[in-house]
């Protein structure tokens, strides 16, 4: 009795040791560091949309090690690998206790190592922490595959290992070999893959690709497939593993190393710095596009460089989806010269008259302009800032879609006037530009014609919402989820980028006009040119039938050219580009033929597309939005009563006993007569009233034009007083009799189409004008001495 109870104190201390040695394992398990390798950052990838790398970029400690997620390795490649390797590595805790046993039988009956007992765990433990093969090391190994085994799960070592295994040199993990050794990614491997794959790690500087190794490489990949047909380990379903083998030994094996994907590398540089902790950037670009228009500017580089032009960007957008297809930051990213590394699709530029199609749109949802409007292209002046046309010429009168179509400064430049800077700002901002300066009062009224910057990503984002229904979105650049709803904001109107649309589809491309008949792409293609000043960028910017794309050619350096004009070569490439993406031919439908429902048919006059009134004879209907139809009467037609006899105009008041009769005239504004007046040129007036006779029913009050609201006059100190006078206009009906005072002293009479001359002095002086009924206008000017 006394023996059984001794014997069942053993065995309680025996139980109690082995609990205390292994809660002191996994204390220490818990408590020793995780070797530091395992921690180390892999390369970064950017993929293509449909999951094929892009680029790769060398890991921090100078290797190709590519995380190798196991849902992304061929799942006939892992089953090799354990059957090869560790048939029992989702049983056992680190360390085969069984295959230690069957190992060490084998050696002793063989009289050598013919046989190891390493898992997987441990030899992952000796490729991150290498060691001396000796006892001790042994013994640390089964501590850290334990450990490993203890603080990761099976899926998490299985990871690491498929990361980690060596390929020879300085390549790791089995997505890197795939690519490096047959040029695709570990997803879909053959037979004579995976045996490769399997065999190189087993001695990677003798078995690696190459001249020297093959002979090697091939007999361990024929050795290996030939012992996994054998225990079903490899094969393909419905084949048999002899057939197998024989085409394992068929295939050659490879003896150089591919070199690594470093497509798209601005693009890459540039979404590795947005997402500095993602590892593998899946990205909505198509590979088939990128490379195309890779291509298409890389072939026309030569040619712009010999015109002093050594920098492009493009961007191509899917319509539909809002998701960026191609992105080209510049025409070579190793030129090191010219500023090649220099991400140009990311780098703010003035965008010329690129951004007249959305002052444009909004504007006719404002109810300010429509297509037909007829609007004023002369000179005028903002104090300092004289706005021209491109080549220098003005037009006098001209319709709104016709300035648009000829990309005229003037105009836009007045209906920004109109509308405020900060609104428009605000819509550009709407629109997804975040390169603007944030402060108020930053920028003028030279925003219509490119007095700001903002990149071609963003400006394809507001010809994105042009092109469609009006609405703004963020662009997709990586395959995430899309943007909420709440991103998703109206720019314009449905209606208003119909119309625009319109007038942007006017011209042909114009380089090659009726190209389209031979390449099948739609007469539809709206697409507008910008210029900026002192041709130092060129744009081009439009939509073809699934595609929105952004051209921009320039200098880094800011260095000007007579060939950066927006028409001349970078709308060619904007064309070939929509042509090459297509799709294109017969078959394909017109879009626009239908306008959206927002429009209505009203009527307006036919020569002014303003509301028409009695004195306009001809008229036209036209579309226009709904809740910014024409409210403004025609002010060119007047209806005038003529004395038959003299052939002048009376009133109300003096019409009796007189032979007279209705007639209609065109009425010019008073700065368009002042402007021909100086070309020597004149236009048909009404005749003048009678003596006595005075015109009823006009109460429109002068309207102040120079100078212009909110201008502060600078005096240059030393130049005659003469040569800064300042231009006293205004517009009045009926090219009344204008009265002008300053500071409230007379300064002298002259007819609406005339100007007077004010020499001012510093300080602020108070203009006012008032016309031969009374009526008048104010505006405050600031005078300062320029420092």
């Amino acid at each position: 009795m006394r023996r059984l109870r001794l014997s069942g104190r053993k065995w309680v201390g025996v139980v109690l040791a082995g609990l205390v040695l292994l809660g002191t394992g996994l204390a220490a398990a818990w408590w020793v560091p995780l070797p530091e390798r395992l921690s180390a950052p892999p390369s970064v990838v950017m993929a293509y949309r449909d999951g094929s790398p892009a680029h790769v970029f060398l890991a921090p400690d100078e290797r190709w090690r590519i995380p190798a997620p196991k849902d992304r390795v061929d799942r006939a490649y892992v089953r090799a690998l354990l059957a090869l390797e560790d048939k029992r590595f989702f049983r056992h805790p680190g360390v085969d206790p069984l295959a230690a046993l069957r190992a060490a039988g084998l050696n002793l009956s063989r009289g050598r190592r013919v046989s190891g007992a390493s898992t997987l765990t441990m030899q992952l433990v000796r490729v991150l922490e290498p060691r001396p093969r000796t006892f001790t090391s042994k013994i640390v190994e089964s501590f850290r595959a334990a450990q490993l085994e203890v603080r990761l799960s099976k899926q998490e070592v299985l990871e690491a290992y498929l990361q980690f295994v060596p390929y020879g040199r300085n390549m790791e993990g089995v997505e890197a070999a795939a690519l490096a050794y047959f040029g695709h990614t570990a997803a879909h491997l053959s037979p004579a893959e995976i045996a490769t794959l399997l065999a190189v790690p087993q001695n990677p500087n003798r078995r690696y690709p190459s001249p020297e190794n093959a002979a090697r490489l091939r007999s361990a990949r024929d050795d290996i497939a030939r012992r996994l047909l054998a225990s079903g380990g490899l094969g393909v379903e419905g084949v048999a593993p002899d057939v197998v083998l024989e085409e394992v030994r068929a295939t050659a094996v490879p003896d150089v190393l591919k070199p690594f994907p470093r497509e798209a590398p601005h693009a890459a540089v540039w979404l590795k710095a947005q997402r500095p902790e993602a590892l593998w950037l899946r990205t909505t670009l198509d590979a088939g596009t990128q490379r195309f228009v890779e291509r298409t500017l890389e072939d026309s580089a030569r040619r712009l460089e010999r015109q002093g032009i050594h920098n492009g960007a493009v961007v191509v957008v899917d319509r539909d989806t809002g998701e960026v297809r191609a992105l080209v930051g510049n025409f070579d990213f190793f030129d090191g010269k010219n500023g090649g590394q220099i991400v140009g699709f990311a780098t703010p530029r003035s965008p010329g008259s690129a951004l007249k199609p959305l002052l444009y749109a909004l504007g006719i949802d404002q109810g300010m302009v429509g297509p037909e409007t007829l609007v004023t292209d002369i000179p005028v002046s903002y104090g300092g800032y004289a706005p021209r046309n491109f080549d220098g010429r003005f037009q006098g009168l001209v319709r709104m879609e016709s300035a648009l179509s000829q990309s005229l400064n003037l105009p836009f430049v007045r209906l920004l006037e109109r509308m405020g800077v900060e609104g428009f700002l605000g819509s550009l901002r709407q629109a997804g530009v975040t390169s603007l300066a944030p402060h108020p009062g930053h920028y003028g009224l030279s925003a219509a014609v490119g007095g700001l910057e903002l990149t071609p990503l963003e400006l394809a984002g507001v010809y994105l919402a042009l092109a469609g229904d009006g609405r703004a979105r963020p662009l997709r650049v990586l395959d995430e989820a899309p943007a909420p709803a709440k991103q998703v904001r109206a720019l314009v109107s449905p209606g208003a980028a119909w119309l625009t649309r319109q007038a942007l589809s006017l011209r042909d491309r114009p380089d090659f006009p009726e190209r389209r008949r031979l390449t099948g792409l739609p007469a539809r293609v709206h697409w507008k040119t910008g210029t900026s000043f002192g041709n130092r960028d060129a744009w081009a910017a439009g939509s073809g039938p699934k595609h929105t794309a952004v051209v921009w050619l320039g200098n880094f350096n800011h260095a000007s050219s007579v060939h950066l004009v927006g028409a001349e070569n970078a709308a060619p490439l904007l064309f070939d580009i929509l042509e090459g993406v297509g799709p294109r031919g017969a078959l394909l439908q017109e879009e626009d033929v239908a306008p959206p429902r927002d429009l209505v048919r009203v009527e307006v006059c036919a020569y002014s597309g303003h509301l028409p009134t009695d004195a306009c004879a001809q008229r036209k209907t036209v579309d226009a939005v709904r809740t910014a139809v024409p409210t403004t009467p025609c002010p060119y037609h007047h209806r005038v009563e003529v004395d038959l006899d003299s052939g002048l105009s009376v009133g109300p008041a003096c019409r009796e006993g007189r032979r007279t009769e209705s007639r209609v005239y065109l009425s010019w504004p008073a700065s368009l007569r002042r402007w021909l007046a100086e070309q020597q040129r004149q236009l048909p007036e009404p005749p003048p009233l009678a003596p006595g006779c005075v015109v009823g029913g006009e109460r429109d009050t002068p309207v102040i034009v120079s100078p212009p609201e909110g201008q502060v006059a600078l005096l240059i100190p030393g130049l005659p007083a003469r040569e800064q006078e300042v231009p006293l206009e205004a517009e009045a009906a009926q090219d009344r009799e204008l009265t002008w005072f300053v500071d409230g002293a007379y300064l002298g009479t002259a007819r609406a189409a005339e100007r007077l001359w004010w020499r001012p002095s510093v300080g602020t002086h108070d203009i006012l004008v008032t016309d031969d009924r009374g009526l008048t206008a104010r505006r405050t000017l600031v005078v300062r001495e320029r420092e």
